[in-house]
């Protein structure tokens, strides 16, 4: 949900999805900055403030209380142990983007962006020209609207290297032995509360569900799944029987009692992996809905690094992935998967239709041909203001080519850990670049030290995730167990939705997404700074005046300013 509200000094934009606002201001009134002094409204100004309010039903107030930041002014309150939150108006925000990560699912909430004038330790708030704007988030399970395709979507945190976790759990380890923990929960937030609450949805004769996995590697799921078995419910497993994890999905199979050739079915061709993570729900035999996503069904999928869990009630999607279901299960290698593949999901031709949902499967593309990754770069080149992109491993030569583009596209990408050898991603400002990362001890002055991710190799982003101008009024949002590479589009068993149209599914990615940037952005240029010898007694801390923090953001060569237009404009 989008709600932007206009105020005397401030426009105030809020981009609501689950369990993230998003909030975006620009000045009402355009101004002009130059050389000389900054001019009235931003002269003084320190940052802002931002004050929420929960609402009920009725809308009446149930609280309301100054946010909290961790970035604070150098000398003042010191003394503070490391990681301590501080309070806005005391502290400012020095930007004109926030994010409140704390926000519940289908709530109303009020916030007032509250511009400050003085000196640190003397700060002034102008109540007159602040704004209020209301928004309500998301629901989990998506509306029914007259038979229109419904989504449920679910990230997990996916940022075990967090303050909040240090803060939260200073001594514990994450335990996936125990998923009803306070650690476990907080970091599933409500992914792994989904995924075995579709499968329970198959609660008697009368469902049945089609499974393809990757990794079927954690136990608590696999018993999920045997539940739905004892319940009456047809049950079909295709696994990965060929790669690595052969020996433990079919460990997890055996301690579930799932071993019985009329339920599991080992998919044994070599060439490539199969990647996928889906299951199909009949209902009567008919397929009603299909969960897809990033998520392995193992401790570090759910638990671990960045992932999504995307449920679609659409009977056309649900059957396209049941189709191709019955082909995995047939055991067919890519040079027989293909030519059904582009059958049932032929690549488009240019755009997707509008508001449609387009599921790819693959593997598709023949040898030395680039058709279907082509056709994700060309749609990511079509962006107008904004793109967004999730690297779990390589970034291929498609894409850098649009990524180094010189031009106005604020292009932001997170991978999961530096440019290779080779990744190019051109010298525009405009393209931001982050890998994954966390604060060792001692990183930042103000800030605690974060631990490592246990339960996963590669650390910190699995979401394959592309959003092409995602705030505008004809969104696209690509998500799927792809890794937008070659092999994916070739050999490996895969599966994309295409989501065009769907405002309410592009705030929701939106808002996961900056979530996830941001995070890791500021762990990053903290580690190319220490790496650089660049260190900064004053990193992490406020800057003290309005001259040191303003101009970027109206210096219209600067990201910072394209984002403040953008991020407000839509």
């Amino acid at each position: 949900m989008r709600h932007l509200e206009t105020g005397p000094f401030l426009k105030v934009n809020a981009i609501a999805g689950l369990h993230v606002v998003v909030l975006a201001w620009d000045l009402t009134q355009p101004v002009t900055v130059n050389a000389g002094d900054l001019p009235q409204g931003l002269k003084g100004l320190l940052g802002f403030a931002i004050e929420r309010e929960e609402r009920n039903a009725q809308g009446a107030v149930i609280e309301r209380y100054m946010l909290r930041g961790i970035k604070r002014f150098k000398d003042k309150d010191q003394g503070l142990a490391p990681g301590t939150q501080v309070p806005l108006d005391e502290h400012p925000v020095q930007s004109f983007l926030w994010a409140d990560y704390t926000a519940k699912p289908a709530t109303t909430y009020a916030y007032r962006v509250v511009p400050m004038y003085g000196t640190p330790k003397n700060l002034a708030a102008r109540d007159d020209l602040a704004t209020t704007v209301e928004i309500q988030t998301e629901p989990e399970a998506g509306p029914d609207a007259g038979g229109a395709t419904r989504h449920d979507i679910y990230f997990n945190r996916g940022v075990i290297g967090s303050q909040a976790y240090s803060r939260r759990f200073p001594d514990q380890e994450p335990d996936p032995d125990q998923p009803g923990s306070a650690p476990m929960k907080w970091l599933s937030r409500g992914l792994y509360e989904a995924l075995v609450a579709f499968i329970g949805r198959a609660r008697n004769e009368h469902y049945a569900l089609r499974c393809a996995f990757y990794e079927l590697r954690y136990l608590p799921v696999a018993i999920m799944l045997r539940k739905a078995v004892d319940a009456g419910a047809d049950v079909k497993i295709v696994y990965d029987a060929e790669s690595s994890y052969k020996t433990e999905n079919e460990e997890t199979l055996h301690r579930a009692n799932l071993l019985h050739s009329d339920i599991r079915i080992p998919r044994t061709v070599s060439e490539g992996i199969r990647h996928n993570k889906f299951m199909v729900l009949l209902e009567d035999g008919q397929p009603i809905a299909v969960w897809t996503g990033s998520t392995n069904i193992s401790d570090g999928g759910i638990f671990g690094h960045s992932n999504v869990g995307h449920i679609v009630w659409d009977k056309k999607v649900a059957e396209a992935y049941l189709e191709y279901w019955k082909n995995l299960a047939d055991n067919l290698t890519p040079t027989k998967l293909r030519k059904k593949n582009r059958q049932l999901t032929p690549t488009p031709q240019g755009r997707t239709p509008e508001n449609s949902v387009v599921p790819l499967f693959s593997a598709r593309d023949d040898k030395d041909s680039l058709e279907t990754l082509q056709w994700y770069a060309d749609r990511m080149d079509e962006a107008k203001r904004l793109v967004c992109f999730t690297v779990a491993f390589n970034l291929d030569e498609v894409f850098q080519k649009v990524i180094s583009k010189q031009n106005d596209v604020l292009r932001y990408i997170v991978k999961d850990d530096d440019l290779g050898d080779g990744e190019i991603i051109g010298h525009d400002r405009d393209v931001l670049f982050a890998a994954g990362g966390r604060f060792e001890e001692g990183a930042l002055k103000n800030f605690l030290g974060e631990r490592d991710n246990p339960l996963n190799s590669n650390d910190y982003i699995h979401t394959k995730i592309m959003l092409v101008d995602p705030l505008g009024d004809d969104p696209l949002v690509v998500s799927g167990s792809a890794n937008f590479s070659r092999p994916s589009q070739r050999t490996n068993d895969e599966n994309m939705l295409v989501i065009r149209g769907d405002t309410r599914v592009a705030d929701i990615y939106f808002g996961e997404f900056m979530r996830i940037f941001d995070h890791h952005y500021a762990r990053h240029i903290v580690r190319l700074l220490q790496e650089r010898g660049a260190g900064n007694p004053s990193a992490g801390y406020l800057k003290e005046t309005a001259e040191e923090w303003v101009r970027p953001y109206f210096n219209e060569k600067s990201y910072k300013a394209k984002r403040r237009r953008y991020f407000t404009e839509g």
